[in-house]
């Protein structure tokens, strides 16, 4: 069970990583911070999807699947949105520490999410 868990977070770090700092488009990350915007939508829609292939392979139920990648996908987005209304909302820039508090509230705040998923999910 131990050794799945460690997979599946494995996983789910890398599928982040991928996503957010290499798979991410200019207009991705300028879509973000406006709400609704097609951009930012899918970037997190791409979260979504990778999350349910991961846990499509972990779990028998279909459905689950379908539910935890939702979730990812809606925690995703709003998450991002947050965090770059805050900075534009009080001037952060990458000069500001405030600015790489606030992206590390961010990372923080994706890691706890793949935490409760995988521990939905046992």
């Amino acid at each position: 069970m131990f050794d799945s868990i460690f997979i599946l977070l494995g996983l789910l770090f890398f599928k982040h990583w991928y996503i957010d700092f290499v798979n991410q488009s200019m207009e991705e990350v300028n879509g973000k911070g406006i709400y609704g915007n097609a951009h930012g939508l899918m970037h997190s829609i791409k979260h979504g999807i990778a999350t349910f292939i991961i846990f499509a392979f972990f779990t028998v139920s279909f459905n689950f699947s379908v539910i935890i990648g939702f979730i990812d996908f809606f925690l995703h987005y709003h998450i991002d949105w947050l965090k770059i209304n805050i900075n534009k909302r009080w001037n952060y820039t990458v000069e500001n520490p405030k600015f790489w508090a606030w992206l590390g509230a961010d990372q923080l705040a994706h890691s706890l999410t793949y935490l409760t998923l995988v521990w939905l999910s046992v």
